[in-house]
């Protein structure tokens, strides 16, 4: 009974649905149903030093790991836990017009943007959002007022996939405007040059921002399992090229994985938060592994 809920939270289902305020909250509430309670509580904290447990201090922070140790009581202490401003980020060149069922990338992005909007905004953190493809198509500024959802989510709504594409360079825009220290949640195919790609996630870190990009994916993108012959088209050139997939399936996984591997490779050593999600993977659970994920590393 408990996961009754999940069989509305698949990805086709919930494309069907109108209105990207009722998607989220589905998403969400959903989510949080299914959970019982949400495994993270606050966007805003990231993890500075220890100090002695104070009386009056809040017995949730004590670092129940340091104790067993220690046998002493000792308090996490964050940085910025209050007035956090987070900049959502949202790829919106041309290949995330794909999808090999019901559900594009765009629209699948669109969504977690939308649900980690409606979380982040309870907690009343500030929120922003950024639409970009070769450069910054809407930049909406973080704010943290319940109506600022809406604002955000029929932003959402109106998003159509461009033909142009240049990640990094829209990456490297967003980092010299935003002066202040932040959260930046990039959501991207991440097609385009790798070295430039990573380039502008290095940029964010530079200034010091906390840095968490989701890899969105087809998962035909991934596998591969096209017909016996099939014609493929560049979304932004328009170029054809007919071939049987079969013949250059084992050099197109690991030309993939190998990208992804490397983004990833890249994103640890720079302390970016990297996650590769399949857009056939329903939202709860993306959320569920994303937020269990972070509550670990805290």
């Amino acid at each position: 009974m408990a996961l009754s809920y999940r069989k509305y939270l698949d990805p086709e289902v919930v494309g069907k649905l109108k209105g990207m305020e009722l998607k989220a909250r589905l998403v969400v509430e959903g989510f949080i149903a299914g959970l019982h309670k949400s495994p993270y509580h606050g966007f805003s904290v990231e993890f500075a030093e220890h100090r002695q447990y104070m009386p009056g201090d809040n017995i949730r922070n004590i670092d129940w790991k340091v104790f067993a140790k220690s046998d002493r009581y000792y308090i996490k202490q964050y940085e910025e836990e209050t007035n956090l401003k987070a900049y959502l980020l949202l790829d919106c060149s041309a290949s995330m017009g794909y999808g090999s069922g019901d559900t594009i990338k765009l629209d699948y992005s669109s969504l977690l943007v939308a649900s980690l909007s409606f979380l982040m905004l309870k907690q009343r953190d500030a929120v922003g959002l950024v639409t970009f493809d070769d450069k910054i198509r809407q930049f909406i500024p973080p704010r943290s007022k319940s109506g600022h959802l809406h604002v955000l989510l029929s932003e959402l709504a109106n998003q159509k996939p461009s033909d142009r594409t240049d990640i990094a360079s829209a990456l490297h825009q967003m980092a010299e405007r935003i002066s202040r220290r932040g959260l930046i949640i990039i959501f991207s195919d991440l097609l385009d040059e790798p070295d430039k790609i990573i380039s502008g996630l290095k940029h964010f870190r530079h200034k010091n921002h906390e840095v968490i990009l989701f890899h969105i994916l087809d998962p035909r993108e991934r596998d591969f399992a096209f017909p016996a012959e099939a014609i493929f088209k560049d979304m932004e050139t328009g170029e054809e090229i007919t071939t049987l997939p079969w013949q250059i399936r084992k050099h197109y996984e690991k030309a993939t994985k190998d990208f992804s591997d490397r983004i990833a490779y890249e994103c640890r050593q720079s302390r970016i938060d990297y996650y590769l999600i399949d857009t056939s993977k329903p939202f709860d659970l993306a959320l569920y592994a994303f937020l269990a994920k972070r509550e670990k590393l805290y």
